[in-house]
């Protein structure tokens, strides 16, 4: 058995790594900026922007899994996100290195390749970055960086990195909404109309696995993506109305992208003139009009990894949300 250091324990990703190496048996140092539990585990308080902290940590670990950061649509983040995203990985990735560890694998996001206004454009490992798209979104701007800090980093045999780039991360246990707030907004019927691109999704609990695969067979210095299915956004909403029983809404977004965010702005001006909240941002509406389809046959063919079935990733996570009261279950 291994020891394993794991950055980001808390989070949604990262709590379930820790869980499944721990039921297979090896030695997890489990760390976040601020501490708590995961799997029963107490989780060290280290910011992976303090290099003495990471360095003192980690020392002793086979490998790392960096499964740190922050979610955010918001522009208004930019700044914390190039600091926790890139300088963080840059920083933790050096401190690991001089702690003596030998193998780092980041979790990163499909969206740094995965986004086009093409349904037709299926992303895999040799796309290039569509900076053009994603320059003006600070969180898979900074992922994109980060990304490139990691393998420009790997330097076999002192350090062997590889990046995992799930999609989005759907299932139970994501306890600070962040990537399961579509999910809730939909249940909870606050959803006006259904927006014209793809979303890709994929289980957080397969994620994880992919990820200790990564650490067990990854090659160094490469990306793979993992992804269960690619979706339209109109077919995904279909597909929680029969899990859920809730009514998708079926009035259609322009196509545009310029229409939709217009379609948005009134609609979300009538909510402020009575008083009310908007459900969803214009950033969130922008993106929905891109596709962010991509293949996992790279991870599946040289990692052995496989997604289960997309219906019970969903049910799991509607069922979640209901047991943990964040939405009432519908009588």
């Amino acid at each position: 058995m291994s020891r394993y250091w794991v950055a980001g324990a808390t989070g949604f990703l990262g709590s379930h790594v820790v869980q499944q190496l721990v039921e297979a048996g090896h030695e997890v140092v489990p760390v976040a900026r601020t501490g708590g539990a995961a799997a029963g585990l107490p989780v060290e308080p280290v910011d992976i922007l303090d290099a003495a902290a990471v360095e003192a940590s980690a020392r002793g670990a086979d490998g790392a899994f960096l499964c740190t950061g922050k979610v955010s649509r918001d522009r208004d983040d930019a700044a914390e996100l190039h600091r926790l995203h890139v300088e963080g990985t840059r920083t933790a990735l050096r401190a690991l290195r001089a702690a003596g560890v030998r193998r780092v694998v980041l979790a990163s996001t499909s969206g740094t390749i995965a986004v086009s206004p093409s349904a037709e454009r299926i992303a895999d490992e040799t796309t290039e970055a569509p900076l053009e798209v994603i320059a003006s979104w600070p969180y898979y701007r900074t992922k994109a960086y980060a990304e490139r800090e990691a393998l420009e980093a790997n330097d076999p045999p002192e350090l062997e990195v590889v990046v995992v780039n799930p999609s989005l991360l759907l299932g139970p246990g994501d306890l600070r909404e962040s990537s399961t707030r579509d999910v809730r907004l939909f249940l909870e019927r606050s959803l006006p109309a259904v927006p014209a691109g793809g979303v890709a999704f994929v289980d957080a609990r397969d994620a994880a696995r992919g990820m200790i695969l990564a650490m067990e067979r990854g090659r160094a210095g490469e990306r793979y993506l993992l992804n269960a299915r690619n979706l339209t956004v109109a077919a995904f909403f279909q597909r929680l109305e029969r899990v859920t029983g809730v009514k998708a809404p079926i009035l259609p977004m322009p196509r545009t992208r310029a229409l939709a965010l217009g379609l948005n702005g009134l609609f979300t001006r009538a909510i402020e003139a009575l008083g009310g909240t908007p459900p969803v941002d214009e950033v969130s509406v922008e993106m929905a009009q891109y596709f962010w389809y991509c293949d996992s046959s790279k991870a599946q063919r040289e990692l052995g990894w496989e997604p289960r079935d997309p219906g019970e990733t969903l049910r799991d996570t509607v069922n979640d949300l209901y047991e943990r009261r964040v939405v009432a279950r519908p009588k």
